[in-house]
């Protein structure tokens, strides 16, 4: 306990702060760690079943196997499949292309909760090592100054120890967590890049059972309904 004393007394306030952010980076790299697990796929099968009931209009059934998983495609395929049940085949698969991309951008949000905090963590840190490590030298001088010039060995130590130890508590807290940022940001990137791929294949499988209302369709039957009214109107 009295080593930990000395050690942050050495430290001093910068050296402290960078702890602090050290211990920061510490909870949000696990809490993210443990996010990202939980939002694994509990059915292998999950993506090929949930097409196999939505191409069988069966969307009431398709949208409770959707609820029953975390993945952020799974949250976002609820959405869609709520807005094919109301739709009574009514939907283009722009409307549900939009549907989607709405509840996937909240989605993403979710998932890069903290990491924009952890990036400056990552950048801070080396600065706050740096800004120690010229507190620590300015240390050093004014203890020469004050000994009127004559170099004492064991009071210049302190300073020095003190400027070299914020830079390596500054690099030490940085290089993981720019390392852990790049790796959870990465699974955001491949997470979104799974979403886009799934849903290409979930549109086109229900494309091909004529679940969607195709767009050439619904823009003729628009016109025809508007030129109906038209000659009512008349």
């Amino acid at each position: 306990m009295q080593n930990w004393i000395v050690f942050l007394e050495k430290a001093g306030p910068i050296g402290i702060t960078i702890i602090l952010c050290s211990l920061v980076a510490v909870f949000i790299i696990i809490e993210r760690v443990l996010a990202f697990r939980a939002l694994r796929l509990k059915d292998d099968r999950f993506y090929h079943r949930l097409r196999k009931r939505a191409q069988e209009g069966c969307f009431d059934e398709a949208s409770a196997l959707a609820r029953e998983e975390r993945h952020p495609w799974a949250v976002g395929m609820v959405e869609v499949l709520a807005r094919l049940g109301h739709a009574a085949r009514g939907a283009s698969r722009a409307d549900l292309e939009k549907t989607f991309s709405h509840v996937a951008t909240r989605e993403v949000r979710r998932m890069e909760r903290f990491l924009p905090t952890l990036f400056l963590i990552s950048s801070i840190s080396p600065l706050l090592g740096l800004l120690g490590t010229v507190a620590g030298m300015i240390k050093a001088f004014q203890a020469i100054e004050n000994l009127g010039g004559k170099v004492d060995s064991s009071v210049l130590a302190g300073g020095i120890w003190e400027a070299m130890l914020t830079t390596a508590l500054g690099l030490g807290v940085a290089i993981p967590a720019m390392v852990a940022h790049n790796y959870l940001q990465g699974r955001v990137h491949a997470t979104v890049a799974d979403m886009k791929e799934e849903t290409g294949i979930f549109l086109d499988a229900l494309e091909d059972a004529e679940v969607l209302f195709p767009e050439d369709r619904k823009g003729s039957e628009k016109t025809q309904a508007a030129v109906g009214a038209g000659r009512e109107a008349r």
